[in-house]
């Protein structure tokens, strides 16, 4: 993944913007729902061990409404 979409992925997840976030993802690299969503998800995970302060919500309050 170039940088710049990297980086552009991160701040989406930081910020919440889980649908705008696995849009960008089918978009660069072509893949289905499900692959963008499991990537997205493990993202996701490594952003909450590596930079939890960088959210703004709780792991519970980030997922309230979403379901897949």
């Amino acid at each position: 993944m170039k940088d710049e979409v990297a980086t552009t992925f991160d701040e989406l997840i930081l910020r919440g913007q889980t649908i705008r976030g696995i849009k960008l993802i089918k978009d660069t690299f072509g893949c289905s729902l499900q692959e963008a969503l499991i990537f997205y998800h493990d993202r996701y995970r490594h952003l909450r061990e590596t930079r939890p302060e960088d959210f703004a919500q709780s792991h519970e309050e980030y997922w309230k409404g979403f379901y897949s």
